[in-house]
């Protein structure tokens, strides 16, 4: 139960640290990025990066709670559902500044997203070699 909850709040920093690295290279790396920010009035190609780094943080979320559980269990989809519950209520404040189809493709892919982190590191640490001395 310790290992699960650790596990959870594992997954949780690290979808926040993941996010928040990633955001910044966009404020320095996509020219007009940190303009728009403040007002959230993006490009097509800023909504689909802003995309993109939640994907890539829910996928370090799944690994890195997989990794600090150590086996198949139940948790990578408990933390999908808490981050959607989470998200929920953000999209919701944010509804009319994003199209409807960006609320929809975060918020229906989180958890799946997470659960396949997760997966992915499951499937590789069962194919990497074991060190001998």
């Amino acid at each position: 139960m310790k290992r699960s909850a650790l596990a959870l709040i594992a997954g949780i920093v690290a979808w926040v640290v993941v996010v928040s690295i990633l955001n910044r290279g966009l404020r320095v790396g996509f020219a007009g990025y940190a303009t728009a920010e403040p007002t959230m009035s993006f490009t097509l190609g800023m909504k689909l990066a802003r995309l993109l780094i939640g994907a890539l943080a829910s996928l370090a979320a799944g690994a890195v709670t997989t990794m600090t559980t150590g086996a198949r269990t139940h948790v990578p989809w408990l933390l999908g559902a808490i981050l959607l519950i989470g998200f929920i209520p953000i999209h919701i404040q944010l509804w009319a500044k994003f199209p409807v189809w960006y609320h929809l493709l975060f918020l229906g892919t989180l958890v799946p997203i997470v659960a396949l982190g997760a997966a992915l590191t499951r499937s590789r640490s069962r194919h990497v070699p074991a060190r001998t001395a």
